[in-house]
C-alpha cells in the first residue's frame, strides 16, 4: 500500500526510569500505528491484514477511542478542540496508538496529533487509560496558536494511572514532530521531586502488510504485550515495597486542558 503518504507504522522502544523512593528501570520493544483519519477508508481497502471495525489480524475499532460509542472520531476531536478555542479548519488529525491484534485491546496512552489546514501543529491530545478500564484525556495546546515542538507543556495530574504513584503530581510532556523519527517523553513530578521519566523512541516504517507481519512476529500482539509488562512491573514494585495507592474515581470531565 503506497498511496497513503501520512499513515505509517512506528517501531521502537519504550523506557521507564523510576528514581524514588527506590529505582526501577525497564526498556522493551514496541510498535504503534500512526493513522491519518482521512486515510482510514483507504487503509481498510488497501491492506489485507488490517481493517477498521471489522475482524482481522490487526484492527482499529472506533469504539475504543474518542467518544467510545462507535461514532466517527473526527467530529469528537473537533468538538473537544473547540472547547479550548482551537479550530483546525479541517486540517489533518492523526492518531498514534496500539492496534488491536487478534482482538486484544489495551491502550496505556494514545496521542491525537492535530494540525491546522495550513500544516502547522495546533494541539496534541493525550488519551490515557489505566488497567482498571478508566480513561481520561489531557489536551496540550497553545491557546489556538501554533504548537511549539520545543515546548514542554505541563499538566496537573487528575487521573489515577499507576497504583504505585500518588495523585499529588504534575506532568511535563515533550514531543518531537512526527517524521522519520518520533519521540514522546513524560516527566512525572510527585510532591515536587522527579519520580519517573517515561520515554518512547520510534522509527517510521511504511504501513504495509509485510511490515505489520514483521512487527507482530518480533513483538507479538502489542496490547497484550503492554498489559503483561505493566503487571510484571507492578509485581517488581510490590516486591520493592513501594506503597500501594488505591484507585480514585476519574474526573467528571473527560478532558483536561
Amino acid at each position: 500500500m503506497t498511496t497513503s503518504v501520512h499513515s505509517r507504522l512506528y517501531v521502537g522502544t519504550v523506557a521507564h526510569d523510576r528514581r524514588i523512593p527506590r529505582a526501577n528501570r525497564f526498556r522493551y520493544g514496541i510498535y504503534y500505528l500512526y493513522v491519518d483519519l482521512d486515510e482510514l477508508e483507504l487503509l481498510d481497502e488497501s491492506l489485507r491484514l488490517f481493517s477498521v471495525d471489522r475482524a482481522n489480524l490487526v484492527t482499529l475499532r472506533t469504539r475504543d477511542h474518542g467518544p467510545r460509542d462507535g461514532s466517527a472520531w473526527r467530529p469528537w476531536v473537533d468538538a473537544t478542540l473547540a472547547r479550548a478555542g482551537i479550530d483546525l479548519e479541517r486540517g489533518p488529525v492523526r492518531l498514534l496508538t496500539f492496534p488491536r491484534v487478534l482482538g486484544f485491546k489495551f491502550y496505556p496512552v494514545s496521542f491525537w496529533y492535530c494540525f491546522h489546514a495550513d500544516g502547522t501543529p495546533r494541539a496534541v491530545l493525550a488519551e490515557v487509560q489505566n488497567t482498571f478500564g478508566d480513561h481520561h484525556n489531557y489536551l496540550l495546546h497553545n491557546g489556538g496558536d501554533v504548537f511549539d515542538w520545543q515546548s514542554a507543556p505541563e499538566m496537573v495530574k487528575v487521573f489515577h494511572v499507576s497504583p504505585f504513584i500518588e495523585m499529588d503530581a504534575r506532568y511535563e510532556f515533550r514531543f518531537s514532530e512526527p517524521g522519520e523519527q518520533l519521540s514522546v517523553s513524560l516527566l512525572d513530578f510527585v510532591k515536587g521531586p522527579l519520580l519517573l521519566i517515561a520515554a518512547v523512541s520510534l522509527t517510521a516504517r511504511p504501513l504495509t502488510d509485510a511490515a505489520l507481519l514483521r512487527a507482530i512476529a518480533r513483538y507479538g500482539p502489542m496490547s497484550a504485550r503492554a498489559w503483561l509488562f505493566i503487571h510484571y512491573q507492578a509485581l517488581r514494585l510490590f516486591a520493592k515495597r513501594i506503597r500501594y495507592v488505591p484507585r480514585t474515581e476519574p474526573p467528571a470531565e473527560e478532558t483536561t486542558w
